[in-house]
C-alpha cells in the first residue's frame, strides 16, 4: 500500500514541478528568441517562392516534425496560402501523386536526414516541385538539397536527457507561424476572407454575421410618430415586444426613441399616460447603427453604452429595422 506523501513531501514536489517547468518554458522561449538572430535573405526567398509558384504548397515531416508540418499546413491554408500535409512515407507509396511540378514542398527535420524524406527528393525534384528545407542542420543532405534552406533548430532541447524534440519542435512551429502570417500579409488577406474559411465556428460568425442578418424589420421594429401619446408608445413597446420604440418623424427619420426603463422612470413621475406626447419624454439622438456594419460592432456599442438595443437607419437616418441584446444571442455573436 502506498503511503500518503507528507505535506512537507508535497510542498517539496510541487516547488520542484514548478521549478521544472519553468526551466522548460525558458528554454523553449530562448529557442524562439534565438531564431531572431538567424532571419535572414533565405526568409525572403522562401516567401517570394511560394508566392510565384502556381500550386499549392505541400508540407512534410514524420515523428514530432510530421506532427509540426500538419499545424504548419493548417495555418497557411486558414490563412491564405492554400497548402495540405503529406507524410513522406505514404509519399513513397503513391500519394507523391498529389504533388505537382508547380507545388513547393516544405519538408521538415531538425537532422535534416530522415531517410524517408530524403527518399522522395529526388522524385519531386525530378518532378520540378521546388524544396524548402526547415531543419537543425544547415550542413545535412536535406538542406544540401534544396532550393532554400530555414534554420530551425535549438542549441539544447528541454528534454533533461537532450534527446526527446521539445525546444527544436517549438522553434519549428514558430518558423511556421512566421512564415504563414507573412505570406498572408504579403496575398493582402482580409478578415472577410478569414471568416470565410472558419464558417463552422465562434470567430466566423462573429466575423461574418451582419447587423441586416440579425435585426428585425418591417413591423417586427417597433415605431410610432412622434405625434403619438404615450399610452400609444406603451402599446406599441408591449407589441414589439422589445422593451422599447422607436419614435420617428414624417419623413420617416428616427427623432428619438422610448424604453420599458423610460416608461418606469415617467410612471414614478406621475406622468398622465394618455394626454403625455412621447415627444416630451422620449430620449433624442438614440444610438443607431447602419444595416451593413457587423452584428459585433453592435455588441461592442450596447456594450460601451449599457443599453440593450440599437435601432438600424440609413444613410438619411431613416429606421430600416431594430435589434436587442435576445436576437444577438440567438445569432450566437455572443
Amino acid at each position: 500500500m502506498v503511503k500518503p506523501k507528507s505535506s512537507a513531501g508535497t510542498n517539496a514536489y510541487t516547488h520542484d514541478a514548478i521549478a521544472i517547468a519553468r526551466e522548460v518554458l525558458e528554454i523553449e522561449a530562448k529557442a524562439v528568441a534565438d531564431l531572431m538572430a538567424t532571419l535572414d535573405h533565405h526568409f525572403v526567398q522562401a516567401l517570394e517562392l511560394i508566392l510565384q509558384a502556381h500550386g499549392r504548397v505541400v508540407v512534410s515531416g514524420i515523428g514530432k516534425s510530421g506532427h509540426i508540418a500538419r499545424k504548419i499546413a493548417s495555418t497557411m491554408a486558414s490563412t491564405g496560402t492554400p497548402a495540405y500535409f503529406v507524410h513522406p512515407a505514404e509519399a513513397s507509396h503513391g500519394d507523391l501523386g498529389m504533388v505537382s511540378r508547380d507545388d513547393v514542398l516544405i519538408a521538415l527535420s531538425n537532422s535534416g536526414e530522415s531517410a524517408e524524406l530524403l527518399a522522395i527528393v529526388p522524385l519531386l525534384k525530378r518532378r520540378g516541385a521546388k524544396l524548402i528545407a526547415m531543419t537543425g542542420n544547415p550542413q545535412s543532405s536535406l538542406a544540401q538539397e534544396s532550393d532554400v534552406h530555414l534554420y530551425a533548430g535549438a542549441l539544447k532541447e528541454a528534454c533533461p536527457l537532450n534527446l526527446a524534440p521539445t525546444a527544436s519542435t517549438t522553434a519549428a512551429l514558430a518558423l511556421g507561424d512566421a512564415l504563414a502570417v507573412a505570406l498572408m500579409q504579403a496575398k493582402g488577406f482580409t478578415r472577410d476572407e478569414f471568416a470565410r474559411s472558419h464558417p463552422g465556428g465562434t470567430l466566423g460568425r462573429k466575423l461574418l454575421t451582419h447587423v441586416s442578418d440579425v435585426m428585425r424589420s418591417g413591423t417586427a421594429a417597433p415605431r410610432v410618430s412622434h405625434s403619438a401619446t404615450l399610452m400609444e408608445a406603451i402599446l406599441e413597446i408591449s407589441r414589439g415586444r422589445m422593451g422599447m420604440t422607436a419614435v420617428m418623424d414624417d419623413d420617416g427619420r428616427v427623432t428619438g426613441i422610448f424604453t420599458d426603463g423610460d416608461l418606469r422612470r415617467a410612471l414614478e413621475n406621475g406622468i398622465d399616460l394618455h394626454n403625455t406626447g412621447i415627444a416630451g419624454v422620449m430620449k433624442c439622438d438614440p444610438r443607431t447603427i447602419s444595416p451593413e456594419k457587423l452584428a459585433a460592432e453592435a455588441v461592442e456599442i450596447m456594450e460601451r453604452n449599457k443599453v440593450n438595443q440599437l435601432l438600424v437607419v440609413d444613410r438619411e437616418h431613416r429606421l430600416l429595422g431594430a435589434l436587442n441584446m435576445h436576437d444577438l444571442f440567438r445569432a450566437k455573436v455572443i
